[in-house]
């Protein structure tokens, strides 16, 4: 798998989620996916980035990846 980048991540109050948009580079091609996590708005940054990274890679159709792509918490 290539790389994953995660836009500008945005709390949403009124839900109680972070939001991102999160693209995955995968075979010379980029794949967009609007993604949600739940948790307080002091929630800890890598708990954040790793749930979109999961939300992502579970809307992607080449689920699972190795482990070590996904962000270690």
């Amino acid at each position: 798998m290539g790389m994953i980048r995660l836009g500008d991540v945005q709390y949403n109050e009124r839900v109680g989620m972070f939001e991102a948009r999160v693209d995955v580079e995968r075979g010379g091609k980029t794949f967009r996916y609007p993604c949600q996590v739940p948790g307080p708005s002091d929630m800890d940054r890598r708990w954040v980035t790793a749930g979109l990274t999961r939300h992502a890679l579970n809307q992607s159709d080449t689920w699972p990846p190795d482990r070590a792509e996904i962000p270690d918490l």
